[in-house]
């Protein structure tokens, strides 16, 4: 497979997690509003079934491509899109604290 093919896959694969997390964090951050600032036993109940799905959908994203690749035998490219996708989570990451910092 195309090494550009991979890096597409990366940079793809990367935006999921970040459009994922983005929806998440939104959800949290207006959480009170949602739910009218109910304090009740399913809060917590709430939020560690969000993170176990938040956890299953993230690694699927990130090693869901990857893992198939090695399955099939392309151990290399599976090893460098995991690469691909890792490096591109790190550059996105810091593209947000970036913006976080210059305003």
């Amino acid at each position: 497979m195309k090494n550009s093919k991979l890096i597409y896959y990366g940079i793809i694969n990367s935006l999921g997690v970040f459009f994922y997390v983005s929806g998440v964090a939104w959800f949290l951050f207006n959480g009170k509003e949602l739910f009218k600032g109910a304090d009740t036993f399913w809060q917590p109940v709430m939020m560690l079934l969000l993170f176990v799905v938040s956890a299953a959908i993230t690694v699927s994203l990130v090693f869901g491509r990857p893992v198939c690749f090695y399955l099939e035998g392309m151990k290399k490219e599976a090893v460098r899109l995991s690469v691909y996708t890792i490096v591109s989570l790190f550059i996105i990451t810091l593209m947000v604290f970036a913006g976080n910092i210059i305003r």
